[in-house]
């Protein structure tokens, strides 16, 4: 038996959804080079190969583009979690972030910029560091209450010390620092926290090391 083909958006919808992804890849690349505050909606809509006031008959606002863009981020970033598992959320995420640097310098320009309090991107930024970082707490209490981490472990602690050491480590990778591997220290970090026995598979080949990279 045959099976149908899906098929994608066709006719003026499909142009709309290409000329919207075209519009956002300009803006991420905009964001990336300048900055939210440098970058101007004349420099996108040229990336974009179209008039100003046709990329505001998509987007009406600068904000808007900075909304969309981030959207956009988290749901590609949420298709490469896997729940419940923090080898494959932490290690696995940042192993993908090495072999896409766009994104994650997108990332971080706007996140230095999202300090300052007029930002339009500071509540956006703060409301997912208090996500990501009860998440993260959530699951290694889960490994606390089967007694999996290491005696003193506190998961909220670990929780924010992980985010931390994630933005940190991912900033010296970002400016070229020699030897530097997000993967590793998170991987390396994350199995100081289990014992040897609760230690999730994927933390196993970092087992051993210290976060400077040596044997205990």
């Amino acid at each position: 038996m045959t099976v149908p083909k899906k098929r994608g958006p066709r006719g003026p919808y499909a142009k709309s959804v290409e000329r919207r992804s075209q519009i956002l890849a300009a803006t991420e690349w905009v964001f990336r080079m300048r900055g939210y505050r440098a970058g101007t909606l004349q420099e996108i809509a040229d990336r974009a190969g179209m008039g100003q006031s046709s990329l505001l008959h998509h987007f009406p606002t600068k904000e808007a583009l900075l909304r969309a863009v981030l959207i956009e981020r988290d749901v590609r970033a949420d298709d490469l979690v896997i729940s419940g598992d923090i080898s494959s959320m932490v290690v696995g995420l940042a192993r993908e972030n090495e072999s896409n640097r766009g994104p994650v310098e997108l990332y971080s320009v706007l996140l230095g910029e999202a300090t300052t309090q007029d930002h339009p991107a500071r509540e956006y930024f703060q409301e997912r560091l208090e996500r990501v970082h009860t998440l993260y707490a959530q699951i290694l209490q889960g490994h606390a209450d089967a007694g999996e981490l290491r005696p003193g472990v506190d998961p909220s602690g670990a929780a924010s010390a992980l985010v931390a050491l994630w933005d940190g480590t991912q900033q010296q990778w970002l400016l070229g620092a020699p030897g530097v591997s997000v993967p590793d220290v998170l991987g390396r970090y994350l199995a100081l926290l289990f014992t040897d026995e609760g230690m999730p598979e994927g933390l196993r080949p970092y087992s051993g090391r210290s976060l400077a990279g040596q044997a205990e």
